[in-house]
């Protein structure tokens, strides 16, 4: 069993910067992406990227304030996120994928880690 354990959430100011982390049991699925549900909405993709071709892809909320990338040394996915905004506050998941499929869409994960939460205040 495939298991994904984020960190790297908390709090911080409208502007400001974290770095969230996803360690993999498996570094060999792809897409490994980043996900978030705020509360009272549903679950969206933010952010993935493919193994063999190291394409990514962003939500269009995101793209040019956060950056997705993997190391397969350490078997760590990270997302870079900057100029961090009150909407961006969510529980943030990292989710992995046998094979391939529209990146954005929760069908196509097979595993999902407990999430870590994002806090932004105005």
């Amino acid at each position: 069993q495939v298991q994904l354990v984020e960190s790297g959430g908390g709090s911080v100011q409208a502007g400001g910067s974290l770095t969230l982390s996803c360690a993999s049991s498996d570094f060999s699925l792809s897409p490994m992406a980043w996900f978030r549900q705020a509360p009272g909405k549903e679950r969206e993709g933010v952010a993935a990227i493919y193994t063999n071709s190291g394409n990514t892809y962003y939500a269009s909320s995101v793209r040019g304030r956060f950056a997705i990338s993997r190391d397969s040394a350490k078997k760590t996915l990270s997302l870079q996120m900057n100029s961090l905004k009150p909407e961006d506050t969510a529980m943030y998941y990292c989710a992995a994928s046998h094979n391939g499929g529209y990146w954005y869409s929760e069908s196509t994960y097979h595993y999902w880690g407990q999430g870590t939460q994002v806090t932004v205040s105005s």
